[in-house]
């Protein structure tokens, strides 16, 4: 078995056991990503030395027997995540030169553990999209087969993990931008609940729904991950005071949970393929003594139109910084002060966030705020007490993480409005500010994965972590088969 092949708990254990040094595994990683990642094209920024520096320190800290869960563990990040002295894009051209001069606190958290930091993966641009194919810089491909998108926004996150060029990863989710790549690259990944993870220091898309997790080969490793990077966070308004032990609930026994089945999400529009396969799944959990419980949620039909009205205002908002004065990319052809703002602006955003950005403006705009952003409120309040109501009786809710399974490169990413619908399964979960994970359930024909989402009430992470955990103590999962042939 090869190292790449071991999971973050077995690498730990062969690093206290100094069966292996975490220059070496480092090492091992780095080599990966020269002879892999020009076919997945994943990372945006390698950092070879550091890397290696932080590994040295991580091999002291292990020698005197004071290693953390992740000292000396390779972690790729999602590259809207600041990291002090490297690169920050967003995947964009606008922060083509930025280097942040501090680090977000999840980047913190994870260097107090000395945790080693390979590099900064790709997105898409600003985190809006569903394919990491709006990336001015790499435009990633599925592991399981490069003639697809990974999903998005975190693609370059789970494209990593998937082909094993990084233990874990951090992503970022706003409407599912973990999950859905998750389930397009057959890993697991984490959304929690909106206010555990610090967002201080993640490059803001949307402030109300966007929320930093983990993306791992299982829930076990998601949950040690959350451990590490949660908590309260006084550089953040929204961060709560609310401690979760992810753990707890590992070996929940299933018998007598009660699982939501909602109607909606496995009716038209969903792919025959994905359906059948996550109602096996839930059949699954039924054999393990869970009862099924059938539930409506009618506002579903509302809540694309409804994510992408309020991400779009934040987006308007939260971009407006990008002027081309203070940092990032300025025009060099600008003869006036507004022209430099607008050239800048034209020229440093992609079509994709230009769009975003359009859109919010023209909802928060005087005359259409209470025809358009105000009713996407109310559908917000809509969203959250339906899912109050079902949690009411239920523990848990399942639910395909995306209509499809992952698509062919150039397939719907002209075609905004396909590309916006591919997010219903996932969005209503940002919508609410809950915990949701993603799973693998099964595979298509031809191989490719297809995921299923777990959705619990607001804090209920652990049991989140323990239903995934649950299943994936059934399931087996298979390689990429790029990964045969190394």
């Amino acid at each position: 078995m090869s190292l790449c092949d071991k999971s973050l708990f077995e690498l730990r254990e062969m690093l206290d056991q100094k069966e292996i040094t975490s220059v070496e595994l480092t090492k091992y990683y780095l080599d990966r990503i020269k002879q892999l990642d020009d076919q997945i094209d994943s990372y945006i920024t390698v950092c070879e030395e550091e890397a290696i520096k932080a590994a040295e320190k991580a091999d002291k800290r292990i020698a005197e027997g004071n290693s953390n869960l992740l000292t000396g563990i390779p972690i790729s990040i999602k590259d809207n995540i600041c990291t002090e002295g490297i690169l920050t894009t967003c995947a964009s051209k606008m922060l083509y030169n930025f280097v942040p001069p501090y680090n977000a606190t999840v980047i913190k958290k994870l260097l107090d553990e000395d945790a080693v930091i390979l590099g900064k993966v790709s997105m898409d641009e600003f985190a809006m999209g569903g394919s990491t194919q709006t990336s001015y810089y790499k435009k990633t491909k599925n592991p399981y087969d490069i003639t697809r998108v990974p999903g998005g926004s975190s693609g370059g996150s789970a494209a990593a993990v998937a082909a094993k060029l990084s233990v874990v990863a951090l992503g970022s989710d706003t409407g599912g931008s973990i999950r859905q790549p998750a389930a397009f690259c057959g890993v697991t990944g984490m959304k929690p609940t909106y206010g555990t993870v610090s967002r201080f220091g993640l490059v803001a898309f949307g402030s109300s729904l966007d929320q930093i997790g983990p993306i791992a080969q299982s829930a076990k490793e998601c949950a040690a991950l959350l451990k590490v990077i949660s908590g309260y966070d006084g550089h953040d308004g929204t961060s709560s005071h609310k401690e979760i032990d992810f753990n707890s609930q590992l070996d929940m026994d299933i018998k007598g949970l009660k699982i939501a089945v909602p109607k909606e999400f496995f009716g038209e529009g969903i792919d025959e393929e994905v359906k059948e396969s996550v109602l096996e799944a839930i059949k699954k959990y039924e054999s393990l003594g869970a009862e099924i419980v059938e539930v409506s949620m009618p506002s579903l039909k509302y809540a694309i139109a409804a994510y992408y009205l309020l991400s779009s205002a934040e987006a308007s908002s939260n971009l407006s910084r990008y002027d081309g004065i203070k940092f990032g990319y300025c025009t060099p052809k600008a003869k006036t002060y507004e022209e430099r703002i607008t050239r800048t602006r034209k020229e440093g955003f992609g079509d994709e966030v230009k769009r975003r950005i359009l859109l919010g403006t023209y909802a928060l705009s005087s005359g259409y705020y209470d025809a358009y952003y105000k009713k996407a409120l109310y559908i917000r309040q809509k969203i959250k007490q339906e899912y109050e109501e079902i949690f009411k009786s239920c523990d848990v809710m399942i639910t395909p993480t995306a209509p499809t399974i992952a698509y062919k490169i150039g397939a719907i990413e002209n075609d905004p409005v396909k590309m916006y619908l591919a997010d219903i399964c996932t969005v209503t979960v940002n919508i609410a500010g809950l915990p949701a994970i993603n799973t693998t359930c099964g595979y298509d024909p031809d191989g490719m994965p297809i995921g299923m989402s777990i959705v619990g009430k607001a804090f209920d992470d652990a049991k989140v972590i323990g239903v995934a955990n649950a299943f994936e103590k059934e399931f087996t999962r298979i390689d990429p088969s790029m990964l045969k042939k190394v």
